[in-house]
């Protein structure tokens, strides 16, 4: 987990690594000696403790608490005491009116962060001032001038443990390609073929998706199973890469947060992790004509087709894009592949 903080964090401050995997290979090695040149730190391509030193300077002590489940250590690390941690639970479960409310125990464990989490999804850009103006008078005596950075380190924390979780946002992450040219080999060869034909027939193309991201087909599987109760969200196994939390401050908010999600990714049917469009071999579109669509077929025969003037329902054109290797699968309106799957 302090990999993956250090993945994440490095990612964030524009050093590349290849995946944020907790695996602390060749690539996040050269990562982090990029970031001790850049800072001017002894380049040994490990975490020592002059680069941990500068790493907490520059905000690292929140992606540890992240990653870590440590927000307790983040506030002691803010000079927080068990008396502030009270104060704060108090405070959020009031400007969060959160129900169930937080247990003032002093004890900023993943329920707490949770909260943290949830309150800051309520009151976004107004968190901090609403915290600000919550916090009790005593626990601003005993922050005194450590007052402002606490409350910024944890509006940061919070914003973060917020961007994390699962909703409609995450539709504009991993998103598909309409590109033939993403298309494996031989089958873009294929679908260009039959592309031209179309086009020299005059038909209309309307291309919605051809190669899905792995990541994107996670999202959309767990997202339709959470939202129907196949699985909680707490069970939703992790994948590298995706930096998503499932878990909500309540079931309730994992599943409208998922419902969400599949709204907005319009799922009608449960999405596979695996399918012909991951494998590049598959393209959804709708094609559209007007009149008598003349096409040649892959033998160079002209074929003459009318209505319905959809490739969703006229099962000629489906014939057509067959002699070109192009499938149509007629239980999915707008999509083709290699096999028919």
């Amino acid at each position: 987990l302090i990999v993956t903080a250090s993945q994440k964090f490095l990612l964030d401050y524009d050093f590349p690594i290849a995946a944020i995997d907790g695996d602390f290979g060749n690539i996040t090695a050269q990562a982090t000696r990029d970031y001790q040149t850049s800072n001017a730190l002894t380049v040994t391509g490990i975490v020592d403790t002059a680069t941990y030193k500068k790493a907490l300077e520059q905000g690292f002590a929140i992606y540890f608490a992240i990653y870590t489940n440590a927000g307790q250590k983040l506030l002691t690390y803010l000079n927080f005491g068990e008396n502030e941690v009270k104060d704060l639970q108090k405070s959020l479960t009031a400007i969060g009116r959160m129900n169930p409310p937080l247990v003032a125990d002093g004890d900023f464990g993943p329920n707490s962060t949770k909260g943290l989490a949830e309150t800051y999804k309520i009151r976004d850009i107004n968190f901090r001032a609403e915290l600000a103006q919550q916090l009790s008078n005593t626990t601003k005596t005993k922050l005194g001038i450590d007052l402002e950075l606490a409350l910024d380190n944890i509006t940061e924390y919070a914003k973060k443990l917020r961007q994390r979780l699962s909703g409609k946002a995450w539709i504009n992450v991993f998103p598909d390609s309409d590109l033939i040219d993403d298309l494996a080999s031989p089958f873009r060869q294929k679908v260009q073929a039959f592309e031209q034909a179309l086009k020299n027939a005059g038909a209309n193309i309307n291309i919605s998706s051809v190669f899905r991201p792995s990541e994107r087909a996670y999202l959309m599987h767990y997202a339709f199973r959470i939202s129907n109760n196949e699985i909680a969200a707490k069970d939703v196994p992790p994948m590298p890469n995706v930096d998503i939390n499932w878990l909500h401050y309540t079931n309730a908010g994992s599943v409208q947060a998922a419902k969400e999600m599949v709204s907005a990714y319009n799922i009608a049917f449960r999405p596979v992790l695996t399918s012909r469009h991951t494998q590049r071999l598959a393209i959804d579109w709708e094609i559209t004509w007007s009149g008598t669509l003349k096409i040649k077929n892959a033998n160079g025969t002209t074929v003459s087709i009318n209505q319905p003037r959809t490739s969703y329902e006229n099962s000629i054109l489906w014939q057509v894009g067959r002699s070109y290797g192009v499938i149509k699968l007629s239980s999915d309106r707008p999509h083709w592949s290699y096999d028919g799957h």
